[in-house]
């Protein structure tokens, strides 16, 4: 798509990663809980998000031109976003002068009910003459505008809704926070009137419109006549959750039930729930098969983890199984061509962020009373004429050969014996009382196992290295040091990356520990590696060579 194409719609408003954690339910203050697992081992996942983000990537889902505009940083985060904008084939225009890139962290209990917790971040830091000087033109390529109370200063919002109105451009603002959130957080009381009163559609949450019409009580259909007739709105559609919605527009008033779901996870339901209005609304279809679009959205949403549609092709079909109304003139899926293909260095970037958090997080893990341990474990060996093996298999054997080397190269002799070849002979290296340093990731690879379950057998002890803390290696093992990574980094992200590191450096600082303990001095070093830059490096200094 060229870069200056019509768009179906553009948006600006909050652009987020977020960080999903599960838990049995949602607590309330000085109560704590433990966190399940989420899609397996790992207790948190990272996911696209953000209240515009989350519309426009449904949007497309349902084959619109859809565009973002707005401030991010040229962050690990702000990357992660912008990648998945050109995945999905939405067009941007994005100011990386930001703090830092919107995050959020996100608990969903075991009901699909979510507590959020968001810092907003370069999203709260745009300005009304940001929207002005930068973005006017990418406005006026829309042929519609949405924007949202929720993260978005409403000055810049109203800057937005602005400049649709002087080109004509319809607009839908949607009411994702109560207006006590909104106000102060986003601005004065003045200023959320007047966004609300420039929204030609007003979207919204059932709780956020209850706040205005508190003796209206819970009836959807009653809130959304009262908002409309409150800011003047051509139609207000009123999100009622798992219920559906209810419209008030100039020709049509109804509530529309939602199809049936199997909720995981209610976080974004509203964001899906306007993709498909959008699209609706580009078609023509009339608010009866909007209303039923829009919620087939919002339930194809809740049975996904994460309120961003990953998988454009599945959330589509997801949609149209649960959408019940008039054949819909969807176009193709907008995948990005060649002007919008994603920046080759995105996942270089993110891929050293997602190391770099994942090591930052083991940091802060470090349990100091397990390497105490693991290095009391070598020297009591050692001084029974014990020796030190360090073994693995795939990458993890890979790793071995690292930490054998690099303890040997600092007064801890180490030798290494590959898992698989443990149970064909590789043992008889192995002697009762030797120290054997197993690394493994998962702590269930079955090689490995069988390999713990061998040198336990010719009498050796173990020191776990895995990201598997209650794994079956970390069971059999005499000392556990964690080298977990709950993310990898890359595209799929499968292959071993940040637990690679995670390893990698577990062992160094293992090492390390070792060297200082024994008080491993220079020349010492030297005569171990004297080739090399290492070698010239570490030759003893003239003041020590007597």
């Amino acid at each position: 798509m060229s870069d200056r194409a019509p768009l179906d719609v553009v948006g600006i408003g909050s652009m987020v990663v977020d960080r999903i954690h599960r838990a049995p339910r949602i607590l309330g203050p000085d109560e704590k809980g433990i966190l399940r697992t989420v899609e397996g081992a790992l207790t948190v996942q990272t996911r696209i998000g953000g209240v515009v983000l989350n519309q426009l990537g449904w949007a497309t889902c349902l084959g619109l031109r859809a565009g973002i505009f707005g401030k991010q940083a040229d962050d690990g985060d702000g990357r992660r976003l912008r990648a998945a904008m050109d995945r999905h084939g939405i067009q941007r225009q994005i100011a990386l002068d930001g703090s830092a890139s919107s995050r959020a962290q996100i608990f969903v209990d075991d009901t699909g009910g979510r507590a959020i917790y968001m810092a907003p971040g370069a999203t709260s830091e745009t300005t009304a003459n940001d929207v002005r000087e930068r973005h006017a033109d990418f406005i006026r390529r829309g042929a519609r505008l949405i924007t949202e109370v929720s993260q978005l200063p409403l000055d810049a919002a109203l800057a937005a809704l602005e400049l649709a109105r002087a080109a004509g451009i319809p607009t839908l603002v949607d009411l994702d926070v109560p207006p006590s959130d909104a106000v102060p957080g986003l601005g004065d009381a003045r200023a959320l009137r007047a966004v609300l009163t420039a929204a030609d559609l007003i979207k919204p949450s059932k709780a956020a419109a209850r706040e205005f019409f508190p003796k209206l009580g819970g009836d959807a259909l009653e809130l959304a006549r009262a908002t409309r007739a409150k800011f003047g709105a051509g139609a207000v559609v009123v999100t009622d959750g798992a219920a559906g919605c209810a419209i008030s527009a100039a020709d049509f008033e109804a509530r529309i039930a939602a199809p049936d779901a199997k909720t995981l996870d209610t976080t974004g339901a509203g964001d899906a729930f306007v993709g498909g209005l959008l699209a609706a609304l580009h078609h023509d279809l009339g608010w009866d098969a909007a209303a039923r679009l829009a919620n087939a959205c919002g339930a194809a949403c809740v049975e996904q983890l994460g309120a961003f549609p990953e998988d454009p092709r599945a959330a589509r079909a997801r949609v149209l199984e649960l959408y019940e109304g008039p054949e819909l003139p969807l176009g193709p899926l907008c995948f990005p061509v060649a002007a919008g293909d994603p920046d080759p260095h995105a996942e270089i970037f993110t891929t050293f962020d997602v190391a770099l958090e994942e090591l930052h997080a083991l940091r802060g893990r470090l349990d100091l009373t397990r390497f105490a341990a693991a290095t009391r474990l070598i020297r009591d060996a050692e001084r029974a004429h014990g020796r030190v093996h360090v073994t693995g298999v795939g990458k993890a054997a890979l790793v071995a050969q690292y930490a054998a080397g690099v303890l040997s190269s600092t007064g801890t002799p180490a030798a290494f014996v590959h898992a698989t070849e443990v149970v064909h002979g590789g043992a008889g290296q192995v002697v009762a009382g030797d120290v054997v340093i197993v690394v493994s990731n998962s702590g269930e690879t079955p090689e490995v196992l069988a390999a713990a379950a061998a040198l336990r057998q010719a009498g050796a002890l173990l020191i776990g290295v895995t990201g598997g803390l209650e794994s079956s290696l970390a069971r059999a093992a005499d000392v556990v040091l964690d080298a977990g990574a709950n993310r990898e980094g890359g595209g799929l992200g499968f292959a071993p990356r940040a637990s690679v590191a995670a390893e990698v450096l577990v062992l160094a600082a293992l090492s390390a520990a070792l060297e200082r303990e024994r008080g491993f001095t220079r020349s010492e070093y030297h005569a171990r590696h004297p080739a090399g830059s290492l070698g010239r490096r570490s030759a003893p200094r003239d003041d020590e060579a007597s």
